[in-house]
């Protein structure tokens, strides 16, 4: 494929107590949890804090870093007990930190055109297309940071959006992640080819392999859901499905796997590194 040229330790949660690691509240706020997503959070700024609760008798590092940075940026810090702060996150992994913050702020489509519209470098945009799971969502976020995609896509449906659970699966990565939600993945990838970008997306079943295609120039690489992997109307839009050459009888991987292994050696070719 040519490139184109173009512009403390979790408490258990109690018998029929529904575990619920979304958790919402009035107000439009949403609660964050585990020192990672809230101490990324904090350096991200791409939230509003209200608070940031602490367990009470935890007292560390983390919990300092924490307390430090929040002064800092002057968000009050509060200590709740392991029952409080087990209902706030939700039973979810909190390890004794938990924020209330505003929602994550996704982006819209046609501010990602008017990004794309004056950029003189290639760009590298990868698209989830249908990945439900938060942890494979928070995975492929955190490989797309260390991989240096510039642009993060997501389906306003069928997809594990940003929440507490994806930035936890992230580390934290979330927090600093440019993500854009589209509503029509089609459409949007026919918009992308106006602008010189080759779109490929990865299946087992695709027609040419990954490690013999071109992934310089300006990329979209599109990686299916874990159970349907594409769907028809997206794999008829792609340039190429591209896939991971497999030596065992065992024909798929995992889609973060398999995604991060796409986008490593489209990292590779980008940066002019031999195999």
């Amino acid at each position: 494929m040519a490139g184109k040229s173009g512009p403390p330790g979790r408490r258990h949660k109690a018998r029929g107590q529904k575990r619920n690691s979304e958790n919402r509240n009035p107000g439009d706020k949403e609660i964050l949890y585990g020192y990672h997503s809230v101490f990324e959070a904090l350096k991200a700024g791409q939230r509003k804090f209200e608070s940031i609760m602490v367990y009470e008798n935890r007292s560390d590092k983390r919990v300092q870093a924490v307390a430090d940075l929040a002064g800092k940026k002057q968000v009050p810090v509060q200590t709740l007990t392991g029952e409080e702060l087990d209902r706030l996150a939700g039973f979810g992994r909190h390890q004794g930190i938990a924020a209330r913050v505003s929602p994550f702020p996704v982006q819209s489509v046609s501010a990602l055109i008017k990004q794309i519209e004056i950029r003189t470098d290639p760009f590298f945009i990868l698209i989830l297309e249908s990945i439900e799971d938060p942890q494979n969502t928070g995975a492929l976020i955190r490989t797309a940071l260390c991989a240096d995609v510039d642009y993060i896509v997501m389906p306003k449906d069928r997809c594990a959006l940003p929440s507490a659970g994806v930035s936890r699966s992230s580390a934290g990565a979330m927090e600093h992640a440019p993500i854009f939600l589209a509503t029509n993945l089609s459409a949007l990838i026919r918009d992308l080819k106006k602008y010189g970008t080759w779109v490929s997306g990865l299946d087992a079943g695709g027609d040419k392999g990954l490690f013999e295609a071109d992934l310089t120039g300006n990329l979209a690489l599109v990686v299916g859901g874990e159970h349907t992997g594409l769907r028809p109307g997206v794999r008829k839009a792609c340039d190429f499905i591209l896939s991971i050459p497999m030596e065992t009888h065992i024909t798929s991987l995992n889609a973060s796997v398999a995604g991060g292994i796409a986008m490593f050696e489209a990292r590779r070719q980008r940066l002019g590194l031999n195999a």
